[in-house]
């Protein structure tokens, strides 16, 4: 019974990372987008959009690593992912960050909906999860709202 619980827990620390990985996919791709926008702008996206995603990422780890050592379990580092070309320009960028952060809500949706974190009975990983949900919940918003004022 033990070895299916440490299983269980396993999967669910890999559901986080994928989870995680997708932030840095967005990180990736915003940190693009800055490096072509105008002084003015590239400080909203900052402000608006990098800024969360950066938190959301770093909180995402945080909870990873803090799990994994709680119940003995293999630790990891992640790095921000493949941005993509340059020719994106910035709302090609800014879609690709809207879809990772989409991909990682979905994940870390799924995960909490299966019940898997109540089942394994920590606390902690339930309130991390749920504060990365709560850093990027309005993400797309705010990029449909970035890209409706770009260039003004």
């Amino acid at each position: 019974m033990a070895y299916i619980a440490q299983e269980a827990r396993q999967e669910l620390l890999d559901t986080v990372a994928e989870a995680i990985e997708e932030l840095g996919i967005a990180l990736a791709a915003l940190g693009e987008a800055y490096e072509q926008l105008d002084e003015q702008s590239a400080d909203r996206l900052e402000e608006q959009l990098f800024r969360p995603v950066q938190v959301a990422f770093g909180r995402a780890q945080r909870t990873h690593a803090e799990f994994a050592a709680r119940h003995g379990l293999p630790t990891r580092t992640f790095a921000p992912g493949a941005a993509g070309p340059p020719s994106l320009g910035v709302k090609g960028f800014l879609e690709r960050a809207v879809e990772a952060v989409g991909l990682c809500e979905h994940f870390l949706i799924e995960l909490q909906d299966s019940m898997r974190p109540v089942e394994v009975g920590d606390a902690g990983l339930r309130a991390g999860l749920a504060e990365v949900r709560t850093l990027v919940g309005d993400v797309k918003r705010r990029a449909d709202r970035f890209v409706s004022r770009y260039g003004r």
